[in-house]
């Protein structure tokens, strides 16, 4: 008999399996593809690719919700980074036990590492991470740009406990 396989097993194949099977293609312009278009495209940008995931968990009966924000990518190693600051979409998956966990099929990633989430929900058309409208003159001219630091909090855990152990023996507490 088949060992059964474990539920983060699947939902990284699963993950995974998106960006092995389809293209990524970064898109500026608005909108997102349905997951039958993608599949029948086998293209897709993160947002289409974060619409895909989570319509596949939840046919597999898991809750999975879509999160809008940023990718912190310094090194600009990451696929569909243009930089610290990218916009970014990625899904979470809910797995009993564990809670919501990030997976990000267009960086074959599970966690949150890199991830900046700005909003979440379960459709893609209400988080946009940046949204709205200008209407000026003729010859008026609009821009926007982005800019994320990210650094290390001053009370971070882990760096609290590598303090902590390079105390002499007598002085923790």
């Amino acid at each position: 008999m088949a060992r059964p396989t474990d539920t983060l097993s699947l939902l990284k194949d699963i993950s995974n399996g998106v960006l092995t099977q389809i293209s990524y293609q970064s898109r500026d312009d608005e909108g997102t593809q349905s997951p039958t278009e993608t599949l029948n495209r086998r293209r897709g940008s993160c947002r289409d690719f974060a619409v895909l995931l989570a319509e596949a968990a939840r046919r597999l009966g898991f809750g999975a919700r879509i999160v809008s924000g940023y990718l912190s990518d310094p090194e600009m190693s990451l696929v569909g980074s243009v930089g610290s600051g990218s916009t970014h979409a990625w899904v979470e998956i809910f797995v009993p036990g564990a809670g919501w966990i990030a997976f990000d099929p267009t960086n074959r990633s599970v966690g949150s590492q890199n991830l900046i989430p700005v909003a979440v929900g379960r459709d893609i058309h209400h988080i946009a991470p940046v949204s709205g409208s200008y209407s000026g003159g003729r010859g008026a001219h609009s821009d926007l740009a982005v800019g994320v630091a990210v650094q290390l909090a001053k009370n971070d855990h882990a760096a609290a406990m590598e303090e902590w152990t390079d105390r002499p023996s007598g002085s923790r507490s």
